[in-house]
């Protein structure tokens, strides 16, 4: 997968609105439960100190958001999704947490510059169109010597492969960055290079385990923004095809044999320190 720049220019404002109706259609929190490990491994990754001013960015139902509040970190959750924040707020209060949740875009953080110790985002703003500016956002509001902590589905991986096989039959808008650039490394030190004093990457995996691979295919079609609004835009017989190339994929790569499902999907696990004062 190539880092290189469009070679037309996107309505990124149109891009973004139909990407925020995405991720508002079916319910994300069904699934961003299942992915709570990791915003604790990242959380670790980042070193999260008690204290510390952390923003989730693109923060869905909260997964980093509760990571680092049970630290006793003082969090902001944001993102763009108004209902998501609201599973966030739910999650938080069923534990006790003390969190401040925001409605704020990923491109356009409505914080002072070095506002925060910490910014964390797993499997968020990666699917910010505007891949240079979110990138930018997140180290302005970030303190110098400040960390980000990164989890990105890499093209590689199931998440990967999933965006390819929907891209054969729901092609994505042209012209605009694929967000599973995020999951390569030249392309986050093209973003973040210049402003960090250092960068670790690793490679991360995540186990998908759900009863069969039908019982996968029917919780991201109902619940996964862009796989619900991917069926939703086919006919029956496109419907009826993305399901058996998507059902095929997930036999691919089960481990599990035929009891259940067991997909291992690889991300990486990045923390950028941002330079120092001076």
């Amino acid at each position: 997968m190539s880092a290189s720049i469009p070679t037309t220019t996107p309505d990124l404002a149109a891009v973004k609105q139909r990407q925020q109706a995405t991720w508002a259609s079916g319910d994300f929190a069904v699934v961003g439960v299942t992915l709570q490990i990791v915003g604790e491994s990242l959380a670790e990754a980042v070193d999260l100190r008690a204290g510390e001013k952390v923003i989730d960015v693109a923060a869905g139902n909260g997964n980093a958001t509760l990571a680092a509040a049970r630290r006793f970190a003082s969090v902001t959750s944001t993102d763009y999704v108004p209902a998501l924040l609201e599973k966030g707020r739910a999650r938080a209060a069923a534990e006790g947490l003390a969190v401040e949740f925001r409605e704020a875009d990923a491109e356009d953080l409505p914080f002072a510059d070095g506002a925060f110790d910490v910014a964390l985002s797993t499997f968020g703003a990666m699917f910010a169109p505007d891949h240079a500016r979110t990138a930018g956002e997140m180290l302005r509001v970030v303190r110098a010597g400040g960390r980000i902590g990164l989890a990105n589905w890499t093209p590689a991986g199931v998440i990967g492969q999933l965006f390819k096989v929907v891209g054969a039959h729901v092609p994505p808008p042209a012209g605009v960055q694929s967000p599973l650039l995020w999951g390569t490394e030249t392309h986050l030190r093209g973003l973040f290079g210049e402003q960090a004093g250092r960068i670790d990457i690793a490679s991360r995996m995540f186990k998908f385990r759900y009863a069969s691979p039908r019982h996968w295919l029917q919780v991201f079609r109902d619940y996964y923004g862009p796989t619900h609004k991917a069926f939703a835009a086919l006919d029956p017989a496109g419907r009826q095809a993305l399901e058996r190339d998507l059902l095929d994929l997930l036999e691919r790569v089960n481990i599990a044999g035929p009891s259940s499902l067991v997909a291992p999907a690889e991300y990486l696990e990045v923390v950028v320190t941002k330079k120092g004062a001076g």
